[in-house]
């Protein structure tokens, strides 16, 4: 039971204080003038003003409450890291007994998580969430268990308690990390750029470590291993070998005693672009497809076209004047001799040999094609013939042989069955007229010496074929027929599609490569994606998480010669592919996530916070602490032990409110005043007057 004395004034309170204002002058006067009865004057004043103000007594039943002491306990990816999580652990179950011997404390635990999207440690706006949940008046102290690691150091607290940490990890420990710096998102294929790099040791460095081995590796090409000094910016030139995504993997060794190796790996990816495609197209003699082919090369912004036509071999002496010829020399030499290696593809359309290359530059374009170049021969007639192409060096990079048979009439070209899952032809029919493909009327009979055939024509006839010599690439399309789809003969045909993904197959751009293995990072899932020509199915494809742990993802069928696998990766960091001599590497999130860039556990982040709130750091290595009551403004941290301030916070069960005295006797003691003062100054006034 509480008594509190309370005041329910009958008139405002500048009314009240003006009447005790003008009393205290009255009683002022009095004493001035000598008035023997204004000590019962001031009580009949005061009495009046008490009945003015309504003084009640007030009783409460009042219940006491238990103080809370939050304790916010980091779950983080790096408090698993060396003994953290033992020690963790340990602290919990000691502040859990230490706050269970206090008398009438409560403990409130609270986890914090990894933070969504890879955001980090999101300490202080838990603990901010935690405190929101629970009356202020009754927060008696915030422990925080965390290596101090936290990434929203910026969140403003407003604490009504005092706030300690306790501090997992040790002053030994020390990581590496790889950081890479600045990295192109794109580059020109040819062009040299620069990516900027750093291996920085932190921690109590042990000696010996001024110098590592740093690991890179461009895709799934072996990876090679250079010696650099640690803690400096190192500057890497790079050419990117190839279009599209390039996916640069840097790694470090683990050092002797390092407390993580998650952030000694990092990837980058490059997406490689052509400044021009730079294409040579050799017309034998003018047909009705070279048009088509030279206004389908002209139509793309991104081909430079270099067209040459044969307008009259030397054999052909017609008598047409010089001046309704071509002014311009077929520059064979420039062409086949000096400039061949800037060419990304020649295009040899109805070529035939009639004295105007000579046998040492086919030469040199054999050579081109072993060294990386492309070769596409759209023959017609004259490749049955004895000027054929096939009848020079050239041959030896060719995947077929002609016949010398001409097939004429018409037929409908289609996929055969390798063709239906190769990249370059599959899915072509999907994109068919009403009624299929529009009609060829011409086919070269060939033989086929090796590569993949992927389109046919009447009887099963090869109508495209396609291969690899040494580094470069060779398709032969036996039909000069094509242009008749470019015109729209009978609905035509997908011929842009067609010759779009086979001059990027020619070009070794990766997603139309037979043999492909790719996965994307999305919604907490990889979409894993397998390409193949082969006539049994992919086995299972063994991916390796950034826990290092595997296990083979089983694919289904996608279509004709793709295979997919969903599975669920929430984990950050390094996800690696491998089926067979394929593999892969993608990254979730990125490479190094956020709780392993600095691992290493720190005071510094937290200790400005808790001194606002008088509390501090305590390192556990040091010895778990006791937990003492302070009162509030003192500091809560000192040697060995920690503090809570009490809040003494209650609940009122019951409320009375009573008259302190009723008015009545409020103006009954007034008027006794009153009247002994009139009784005391006349009995005064007798005394003084004449005998």
């Amino acid at each position: 039971m509480t008594r509190t004395l309370v005041f329910a004034p009958l008139v405002p309170d500048w009314a009240l204080l003006a009447l005790a204002g003008l009393a205290l002058a009255l009683l002022v006067l009095a004493v001035w003038r000598g008035l023997r009865g204004w000590p019962f004057r001031a009580l009949s004043l005061v009495a009046l003003l008490a009945a003015l103000a309504g003084p009640s007594l007030q009783e409460e039943e009042r219940k006491p409450l238990a103080d809370v002491v939050i304790l916010a306990i980091d779950k983080s990816s790096s408090q698993g890291l060396g003994d953290r999580a033992a020690q963790t652990a340990a602290a919990v179950q000691a502040l859990r007994d230490r706050v269970a011997a206090l008398p009438n404390t409560e403990l409130r635990e609270v986890t914090i998580p990894d933070g969504p999207h890879d955001s980090g440690t999101r300490a202080l706006q838990a603990l901010a969430e935690a405190l929101a949940q629970e009356p202020r008046a009754r927060v008696a102290g915030e422990i925080l268990v965390t290596d101090g690691r936290i990434h929203d150091p910026e969140t403003v607290l407003d604490l009504p308690a005092p706030l300690n940490v306790l501090l997992t990890g040790h002053a030994k420990d020390w990581d590496r990390h790889l950081v890479i710096h600045s990295a192109p998102a794109f580059a020109i294929l040819g062009e040299e750029v620069q990516l900027s790099l750093r291996v920085e040791d932190r921690g109590a460095v042990p000696d010996g470590q001024g110098q590592v081995d740093l690991t890179i590796a461009l895709d799934d090409a072996p990876p090679e291993t250079f010696s650099v000094p640690t803690n400096q910016d190192l500057t890497l030139p790079i050419r990117l070998p190839h279009a599209g995504a390039n996916v640069l993997q840097f790694s470090v060794p683990v050092g002797a005693g390092e407390i993580t190796d998650r952030n000694n790996t990092a990837v980058v990816e490059i997406n490689g672009v052509r400044d021009r495609l730079r294409v040579l197209l050799v017309s034998g003699e003018p047909h009705a497809g070279e048009r088509v082919w030279r206004n389908l090369l002209k139509s793309d912004p991104s081909v430079d076209l270099v067209h040459f036509t044969i307008l009259r071999p030397p054999e052909k002496q017609d008598g047409t004047p010089v001046s309704e010829l071509s002014l311009i020399a077929f520059p064979t030499r420039e062409l086949f001799v000096e400039k061949i290696h800037s060419f990304d593809l020649i295009i040899f359309d109805r070529y035939a040999m009639r004295g105007i290359l000579p046998m040492g530059y086919i030469d040199n374009v054999v050579q081109y094609v072993k060294d990386g170049g492309t070769v596409l021969v759209a023959a017609g007639p004259e490749f049955a013939d004895v000027d054929s192409l096939y009848r020079t060096p050239l041959a030896e990079i060719l995947p077929v042989e002609p016949t010398a048979q001409v097939i004429e009439g018409g037929f409908r070209p289609d996929l055969t069955d390798l063709g239906r899952r190769h990249p370059v032809t599959e899915g072509l029919e999907r994109l068919a007229p009403p009624g299929g493909w529009g009609r060829w009327f011409r086919l070269i009979e060939l033989k086929v010496l090796r590569g993949q055939v992927v389109m046919q024509g009447p009887q099963g006839r090869p109508l495209l074929v396609l291969d690899r010599v040494g580094q470069g690439r060779v398709a032969v399309l036996a039909s000069d027929q094509a242009w008749l789809w470019g015109r729209g003969f009978e609905g035509g045909g997908p011929l842009i599609e067609m010759l779009r993904r086979l001059a990027h197959w020619m070009l070794k751009e990766p997603e139309l490569e037979e043999e492909n293995l790719t996965a994307l990072a999305q919604a907490g899932q990889l979409l894993i994606e397998r390409r193949t020509v082969a006539d049994t199915p992919p086995g299972p494809v063994s991916v390796t998480g950034p826990d290092g742990q595997t296990q083979d993802v089983p694919l289904m069928a996608d279509g004709p010669g793709r295979f997919v696998a969903r599975m669920p990766a929430t984990a950050l960091g390094l996800y690696r592919l491998k089926d067979g001599d394929l593999s892969r590497v993608v990254a979730l999130g990125t490479a190094t996530p956020r709780e392993y860039e600095d691992p290493l556990a720190t005071a510094a982040l937290l200790d400005p916070v808790a001194r606002s709130a008088e509390g501090g750091v305590v390192a556990l290595e040091t010895g778990m602490p006791d937990i003492r009551q302070v009162r509030p403004g003192r500091p809560a941290i000192g040697r060995g032990w920690i503090g809570i301030t009490p809040r003494g916070a209650y609940v009122t069960g019951d409320l009375r409110v009573a008259p302190l005295l009723p008015a009545v006797l409020w103006l009954m003691l007034a008027g006794l005043a009153l009247v002994a003062a009139w009784i005391t100054e006349g009995r005064r006034r007798s005394a003084v007057g004449p005998a």
